[in-house]
């Protein structure tokens, strides 16, 4: 699951710098966007917990992944934050071991 939770990282933080790319519109990124960019990849982590994993960005929460099957979710669905401590239960945003679709922002919302 961590190997997951990994490329999970990874795929936000390519989110993060396709959005500042377009922000620059293909410009080579001044210093202080790419001090912003490092800030960003370096401070994204997560922490394990109970039941989910985390993700963090900063003092804000990113989300959390499930870490077994419980209720209605299965091992390694990406849930959107609630708040801080909590994960919204309504419906899994996707699957580390499948296919989700995400923003740097947060998992997508529901359709």
């Amino acid at each position: 699951m961590i190997t997951e939770i990994n490329i999970l990282l990874d795929d936000i933080r390519d989110d993060y710098l396709s959005w500042t790319n377009q922000v620059q519109k293909g410009k080579d990124f001044p210093p202080h966007v790419k001090r912003m960019v490092e800030d960003f990849n370096e401070s994204l982590t997560y922490k394990i917990g109970r039941k989910y994993v985390k993700i963090m960005q900063k003092h804000s929460v990113w989300g959390f992944v499930a870490k077994y099957d419980f209720k209605h979710f299965k091992a390694g669905d990406i849930l959107k934050a609630a708040g801080y401590n909590a994960p919204a239960l309504n419906q899994a945003r996707g699957n580390i071991f499948g296919s989700y679709s995400i923003m740097w922002t947060g998992p997508r919302y529901l359709k």
